[in-house]
């Protein structure tokens, strides 16, 4: 199998409001309690979605908005624009300054993808994470804590990688989204107990190199 060549999100522009114009926090949906929010434009979304659920639980921010951008980083509308913007909300700019930093900080370090050949043309991501926070509990209808496996790639490795990740765990499917997605991928995130999660990326990870390598295969 070839070298697992990580690939790293970069956030390109983090800003923060510490008073949201009134009108403004109208629109946002914004609870009074809801008084600062910073905003976050990276240039991967999945790595976004799961850096954003890491500060629920680093600060007292709530996901407030989460979008992925049409066509990808490579098709983005602005220098700083990226493949999804987040905004996060908190009481005040010092919670939202932490939920901020994490979120950074997970994307840098932590919310890693890989290469799936040689050239970098098949990406994927295969992640654990052995607790959620508030962000990825209520997008998967699930409890606040329960691990789930996040796991992303091209369509057809996608699939194929996804009912050998059903097959080698004892993980159910509490979301998946069907390619084409606004960035042409497929996702799905799988929950179970955390061993099984792990089991479950790796059966992922294994047959996306499989199919990456060997596209004809029936």
């Amino acid at each position: 199998m070839p070298a697992l060549d990580p690939i790293y999100g970069t956030p390109l522009a983090v800003q923060l409001i510490p008073q949201v114009e009134r009108n403004f926090a109208e629109h946002l949906k914004l609870r009074d309690d809801q008084r600062s929010i910073g905003l976050l434009s990276v240039d991967n979304d999945d790595a976004t979605y799961v850096s954003i659920d890491e500060a629920t639980k680093m600060a007292d921010v709530e996901v407030i908005y989460a979008r992925s951008f049409y066509a990808g980083a490579k098709h983005t509308s602005g220098k700083w624009s990226g493949e999804i913007m987040a905004i996060l909300a908190g009481p005040d700019p010092a919670e939202v300054r932490a939920g901020l930093n994490a979120a950074v900080d997970y994307i840098k370090t932590k919310a890693i993808w890989y290469s799936a050949n040689a050239d970098d043309s098949i990406a994927f991501f295969p992640h654990v994470i052995s607790r959620t926070g508030t962000y990825l509990s209520q997008v998967c209808n699930i409890p606040v804590g329960s691990p789930i496996a996040y796991l992303v790639a091209t369509p057809n490795e996608g699939l194929v990688a996804l009912d050998a990740a059903l097959k080698a765990a004892d993980v159910t499917i509490v979301s998946l989204t069907m390619p084409p997605s606004e960035t042409n991928y497929m996702g799905v995130m799988l929950t179970g107990d955390q061993p099984a999660c792990v089991a479950a990326a790796t059966a992922f990870k294994n047959k996306v190199l499989e199919v990456a390598s060997n596209p004809f295969n029936f």
